[in-house]
């Protein structure tokens, strides 16, 4: 045999073994791809569904992704298919929803995902592991959101939302009436890692809740009767915010170690009782407060015009809730509940449920003529 026929050979040879050695990278990368939305996320947070880009308008493919972080529970699924389709219908914006719920909701929220009306929109389900909050939360029959588990989502942003820089988190009892993309663009001040509305801006002025205390200041959310509270020398009338609705600067986020901040607060208040006991809306808010505290900075008040469930009457002229960004129903009574108020504002973007478990308590009320 030649010099040149074995050349030729050695070099059929590396081709060959070239080809395999690349298949089966590119077989290593599928495997990868596919267990990016189907392995167990950190700290037991699991994408378990994903919907890749269908739009109704088209995208510039240039455009910025904007990742909205919300919770499905299962008794308040319309509300946040009410709160997504209203963000959908309102922008022409890179939007894609995290949408955080425990297993035993996902395939309930799926197939109400499926309906036609929402078919363009891009989301991602994550499970939330309730062990997450093991040692952390007090259950406590007076103050419900204790056995939520999904109302601490927020907390883990940087986990439901690990690629991203920045991200919405809003709760589901809201709608959204203008473009996400401005609350997406809210300038954040440098080292900050959150926007928040503040509870004394002029949108949401200063509301007191029948037996909850003051709901505009840290005394109604923390108790400065506890030494530790004390020796964080925060004035008690500071004006609190509204965690149901912020901007999040995800790098500061992490920088920062705000989750670990977070949950260090809420182990304090199992082991020391820290919130105040006429505590005013979430119990999510009080460890917010001690570790945003003069460090944050602001959201449009018109992108949360709140308190729409804080009472059965009609505390906005109709002129103003048209004007409102977003409406927040925050409070005891819901939007899909029997004594809502501005319900018929609410309806227009709730899509029924087609497996027929949700359905919306009414009665009959007047509607507030907001064309």
């Amino acid at each position: 045999m030649s010099f040149r026929k074995v050349n030729i050979i050695i070099w059929v040879l590396v081709v060959v073994l070239f080809l395999l050695v690349l298949h089966h990278n590119f077989l290593s990368l599928s495997n990868l791809l596919r267990n990016e939305v189907s392995d167990s996320g950190i700290l037991g947070l699991q994408p378990i569904d994903f919907v890749a880009d269908v739009h109704e308008h088209p995208i510039n493919g240039k455009q910025e992704e904007i990742p909205v972080v919300i919770a499905a529970s299962e008794n308040r699924l319309g509300g946040t298919i009410a709160a997504i389709n209203s963000i959908h219908h309102n922008t022409r914006s890179n939007v894609i929803f995290y949408i955080v719920t425990l297993n035993s909701t996902a395939d309930h929220l799926r197939s109400w995902l499926n309906s036609v009306s929402l078919k363009s929109i891009r989301y991602k389900i994550v499970n939330f592991d309730t062990k997450l909050l093991e040692g952390k939360v007090k259950e406590d029959p007076d103050q419900g959101e204790s056995m939520k588990p999904l109302t601490f989502a927020r907390f883990y942003l940087p986990i439901l939302v690990p690629s991203a820089k920045k991200a919405i988190y809003m709760d589901d009892d809201v709608i959204v009436q203008g473009d996400i993309l401005a609350l997406y663009n809210t300038p954040l001040k440098p080292g900050h890692a959150a926007a928040f509305s503040e509870d004394c801006d002029s949108a949401s002025t200063k509301v007191i809740i029948r037996g909850a205390g003051n709901q505009y200041n840290y005394i109604g959310y923390l108790d400065y009767k506890k030494e530790r509270i004390r020796k964080l020398s925060m004035k008690a009338s500071t004006c609190s915010f509204n965690p149901g609705v912020f901007v999040a600067n995800l790098t500061e986020w992490k920088r920062q170690n705000v989750t670990d901040q977070l949950e260090k607060w809420m182990k304090l208040n199992v082991e020391e009782g820290l919130y105040s006991r006429t505590l005013a809306g979430s119990i999510t808010t009080p460890p917010l407060l001690i570790v945003f505290y003069q460090q944050h900075s602001t959201i449009d008040p018109m992108w949360n015009v709140r308190h729409l469930g804080s009472s059965v009457g009609k505390r906005y002229s109709p002129q103003f809730v048209k004007a409102a960004k977003l409406l927040h129903w925050n409070g005891h009574f819901k939007p899909w509940g029997r004594a809502a108020s501005y319900a018929d504002v609410w309806e227009k973007w709730y899509i029924p449920d087609p497996t027929g478990k949700f359905s919306l308590i009414r009665r009959h009320m007047d509607t507030s003529n907001i064309k």
